[in-house]
């Protein structure tokens, strides 16, 4: 319904605490933003894995009588939009396997881009799969190893796969997380009581009062288990480059990621897209929730007044019933409404964080004029979306992604507003130069860190924008 890339999956995983399913309950709760197709938990009582997984909500699919059915002190939990497979419960995770060594529970946030050509030489072996999603080839692999020792398993099975990877994994004794060599997706490490704790973002710490420690490092192996933590470092170093697309749109504003905070970040992109592209204007606009904190920033940078002339209903479910006569921009009205009291008369600066197909841009500039604004001055906190994501995000192919066909007039055309501007790619550094080091831009600089060719022969991208 909305113009945006979808969110991909999170993460979380408990160790040692009596009640390990509800905090990994309340964890996923958090981290919902990451996810809202499928969630699932998997706990151990150090005998048996226990599993539930289900599509919807975190808050639906667990009810109490269900975490009561998960016992034990340790467990791993998932929430999940498809960026490989479909969206079938089969591909919700965690997976969990019985196989020769044992149990095991696996969950991923992430994208391999050689899965199809491993799963296409693991069938040629005599692997049945039972799901479509690129998680299970890991689990493959572990089976398919001679070596006696689960880390020893994990390091073959993750030596053969390329891509993005945030891993958690849980055996009947013990907790595993692990973080591919480039550091793609956030993983982080956390103190619960006498427990640890482990999450895609901190933001779930926060929730369930655990005390953050450090960032899993890229190309980790942390084993967690009755002896503490033992760190591996087995694959070869190579450059670090995080997601910066986790900064512009992806992880809560209340999490710390990658060194930084994400609202700070968002600030900052703001601050620098206002000193980029000024405009001569009334009020600054935020499309919420996305375009907020960046616009908080333009408006402290620019001397412009803040004002929430865009309200979101919140409470848009993933399905609704459509009307039998035709409502223009019904899919954006139904999520939010302009207040003519603010924005009528007004010279308007309206704040977003990215442009995908640009439909979605147009439809609210219209909503913006229909409410009374003499201008409206688009402002994006992000550089044009030229390529499409091969590392875990739900992006359109290239082909619908209007910046890589279009400039930026032609683009300031088709969504009817004054003026537009994006954050030019030098600004977007400068804006998140408190997390140090590199980034993954490839969606605004097709640079792609890993090499996506064999991801692109074994299937089409973007399996439910179609």
């Amino acid at each position: 319904m909305f113009d945006k890339y979808k969110d991909e999956c999170g993460v979380v995983g408990i160790y040692n605490h009596p009640e390990a399913s509800n905090i990994a309950y309340l964890g996923l709760y958090a981290l919902q933003h990451r996810g809202q197709e499928s969630a699932g938990i998997a706990s151990t009582d150090s005998r048996i894995i226990y599993s539930h997984k289900d599509m919807g909500l975190v808050a639906d699919i667990f009810r109490q009588e269900v975490l009561d059915s998960l016992p034990g002190t340790s467990a791993i939990g998932h929430v999940r939009y498809s960026t490989a497979g479909d969206s079938h419960i089969r591909n919700a995770q965690p997976f969990v396997v019985d196989y020769a060594r044992g149990s095991i529970a696996i969950a991923h946030n992430g994208h391999l881009v050689n899965a199809g050509m491993l799963r296409d030489e693991l069938e040629a072996y005599g692997s049945i799969f039972q799901s479509s999603m690129d998680t299970e080839v890991i689990i493959h692999l572990l089976a398919s190893c001679k070596e006696n020792h689960i880390v020893d398993r994990l390091i073959y099975a993750l030596g053969k796969v390329k891509g993005a990877y945030s891993l958690l994994l849980l055996t009947e004794k013990r907790l595993i997380a692990a973080r591919d060599p480039h550091g793609f997706r956030p993983l982080v490490l956390g103190r619960l009581k006498e427990g640890w704790v482990v999450a895609s973002e901190t933001c779930a710490f926060d929730l369930i009062e655990a005390e953050y420690i450090r960032e899993i490092d890229p190309g980790e192996i942390l084993v967690i288990n009755e002896k503490g933590l033992t760190s591996h470092r087995p694959f070869e170093k190579v450059s670090y480059t995080p997601c910066i697309f986790e900064f512009i749109y992806f992880a809560r504003p209340d999490s710390c990621i990658f060194g930084a905070n994400v609202y700070e970040v968002r600030k900052n992109l703001g601050r620098v897209l206002a000193e980029e592209h000024g405009a001569e204007a009334d009020i600054v606009l935020p499309v919420p929730d996305s375009g907020l904190p960046a616009a908080v920033g333009y408006a402290e940078a620019s001397g412009l007044p803040f004002e929430m002339g865009l309200v979101r209903n919140h409470y848009v479910g993933r399905t609704f019933i459509e009307p039998r006569d035709s409502i223009r921009h019904f899919g954006v009205k139904i999520k939010l409404n302009a207040i003519r009291e603010v924005i009528g008369g007004k010279r308007v600066v309206v704040v977003d964080d990215s442009i995908v197909r640009g439909t979605t841009s147009r439809k609210i500039i219209k909503m913006i004029r229909s409410a009374g604004a003499k201008e409206v001055h688009l402002r994006i906190s992000s550089p044009p979306t030229i390529s499409p994501c091969f590392y875990g995000i739900d992006t359109p192919t290239k082909e619908e992604l209007i910046a890589s066909s279009h400039n930026v007039e032609e683009i300031n055309r088709f969504v009817t507003s004054d003026t537009l501007g994006y954050l030019s790619i030098e600004g977007m550094y400068r804006a998140v130069k408190d997390a140090g080091g590199g980034f993954c831009d490839a969606c605004f600089t097709g640079k792609y860190p890993v090499d996506v060719t064999e991801d692109r022969k074994a299937a089409p991208q973007m399996v439910l924008f179609k």
